[in-house]
């Protein structure tokens, strides 16, 4: 009976050993819970204080809370003095005016480009569900300035007659009296100036926050708000210089982004 007994309490212990090897659970690695894709691929459309832009995204899935990502975006702005206007003149020209932006000088356009980091704060609902996170970028970028041209009235006297001629102008320190006359104003005019751009060289960078919608899923939906800022190596002059308007060489815009897009290995 006592060597029964010694046998029992023998197999027990070994069964008891073989089960908690067999079975025991193995650590799970929280930076990597879930995470199914390694590359994202997206494009956004933001609209910001001032402007607008669009811009292609590609991404490495470093964890599940982190993605680092490089980012190209092409846009436009413009100022928040600018007022679109028309005076629907009817004089004895042969044309109709059209609409225009009185005191603008160029029209500005922006190619930025960036390294960033997006940061989950949540796993909440990971699929199906809503996940908060925040992000932040820098890079270069370059503002194109395209100048802003004018249909101006010049009247002239010719054998004692009086007669208006159109010129379509831009501004320039020769005509700058005339072309901030209001009543000198005839209209604006459309697609000049592109042999003329110039650029400047500078820096950007945003932070913002995000919501997506399912942050494991293969495709992407994202909204984001934040704020990104500009700096240039000289003064950008969207409207023409006065007492009143001075130009700068940095920019501050709020921003909000749709972000559509896709995950893979």
């Amino acid at each position: 009976m006592r060597q029964c007994l010694i046998w029992i309490w023998f197999l027990f212990t070994c069964y008891s050993i073989i089960a908690q090897k067999s079975f025991q659970p193995k650590q799970v690695d929280f930076e990597w819970k879930g995470v199914v894709y390694r590359n994202e691929t997206t494009a956004n459309l933001t609209l910001h204080t001032n402007g607008y832009t669009i811009a292609y995204n590609k991404g490495k899935i470093k964890t599940f809370y982190k993605t680092n990502y490089y980012h190209f975006e092409i846009g436009m702005m413009r100022d928040s003095r600018e007022q679109s206007q028309n005076k629907n003149i009817p004089l004895n020209f042969s044309k109709v005016s059209q609409s225009f932006r009185f005191g603008k000088q160029n029209h500005l356009y922006f190619i930025r480009a960036g390294k960033g980091t997006k940061r989950l704060i949540t796993d909440k609902a990971r699929r199906k569900g809503v996940a908060l996170g925040y992000n932040y970028e820098a890079g270069p970028a370059i503002a194109i300035l395209r100048p802003y041209y004018l249909e101006l009235i010049y009247n002239y006297e010719e054998d004692g007659r009086f007669f208006n001629e159109l010129r379509t102008e831009k501004f320039t320190e020769g005509n700058a009296e005339k072309f901030l006359d209001y009543n000198s104003v005839f209209g604006g005019t459309s697609n000049k100036g592109w042999s003329e751009i110039s650029i400047a060289p500078g820096l950007q960078g945003k932070f913002g926050l995000f919501f997506t919608l399912g942050a494991l899923e293969k495709y992407t939906k994202t909204l984001e708000i934040g704020l990104m800022g500009d700096l240039f190596i000289r003064k950008i002059p969207i409207m023409v210089e006065t007492e009143a308007v001075s130009a700068k060489p940095y920019f501050l815009n709020f921003y909000a982004t749709l972000e559509f897009g896709k995950r893979s290995n």
